[in-house]
């Protein structure tokens, strides 16, 4: 790695910033952050650069549409750092993180298709009094649905006072249930907030969804979320090129 650093052209904070659109400021926070390798120095303290530096620094930038900015950073930390594995390791979690949306987005989809109008309604609680958690098919409490969903009980309250989520109460002990329309719409907005929509925008949506039971009201929005899906995806595999060259380069 010593002598891929030291061979090859200098270049100075200008031109790497110059030639990836940024600011010197930035090239000089990207190497605090161990995004690029520690840069030589002048013996009047000014920076060097090599060609490595701007491979790594092409590197960063290919990787962050596809893992995002942090996802990013702490890939090219690690392999600045020779911890090659974990460069892999987080590599891999962005992609298993990405297949998750695209299955829950399929069950959302899946919910929709059989969505009916008055799904659900009357559905009573079901649940194991040792273990707290819902079973059968009446519905389940606050916090299962909150651990299944991958959400902070807090979340679902916040849904249920912006009129999103409708649980019932379970007239013995007063506890949210969340029958089987309750979770539908739970699941739907948790997919809609992971789209990236604000609750105002998702409101309108669960409220024709109640009252068309169909698909149509969210097509455009599922058919925007398929292609962030897949701009993601190609982004990775754009990342992963340009990473296996810095890999290559740095030896």
């Amino acid at each position: 790695m010593a002598r891929n650093l030291q061979s090859g052209k200098r270049l100075r904070p200008v031109d790497l910033a110059r030639g990836h659109g940024l600011s010197t400021q930035a090239v000089r926070n990207y190497e605090a952050a161990g995004i690029l390798p520690a840069a030589d120095r002048t013996p009047h303290g000014y920076r060097t650069y090599t060609p490595l530096h701007a491979r790594a620094l092409r590197t960063f930038l290919a990787l962050v549409p596809g893992h995002g900015h942090q996802g990013a950073t702490a890939i090219m930390r690690a392999v600045n750092e020779g911890a090659d594995e974990e460069a892999f390791r987080l590599v891999d979690e962005s992609h298993a993180r990405l297949l998750e949306d695209r299955r829950t987005l399929r069950a959302v989809e899946s919910a929709l298709r059989d969505l009916e109008p008055g799904a659900g309604r009357g559905a009573g609680p079901g649940r194991d009094a040792a273990s707290g958690s819902g079973s059968g098919s009446g519905g389940t409490f606050i916090g299962p649905l909150a651990g299944k969903l991958g959400i902070r009980p807090a979340t679902l309250r916040k849904w249920e006072r912006a009129g999103l989520v409708r649980p019932h109460r379970d007239p013995r002990t007063g506890y949210r249930v969340y029958g089987e329309d309750a979770v539908r719409d739970a699941r739907l907005v948790h997919q809609l907030r992971r789209g990236g929509h604000p609750l105002e925008q998702i409101a309108p949506l669960i409220d024709r969804v109640r009252a068309a039971g169909g698909l149509e009201p969210l097509e455009a929005v599922l058919r925007d979320w398929h292609g962030r899906l897949s701009a993601r995806s190609r982004a990775m595999l754009a990342g992963a090129a340009e990473l296996e060259a810095y890999l290559r380069e740095r030896g």
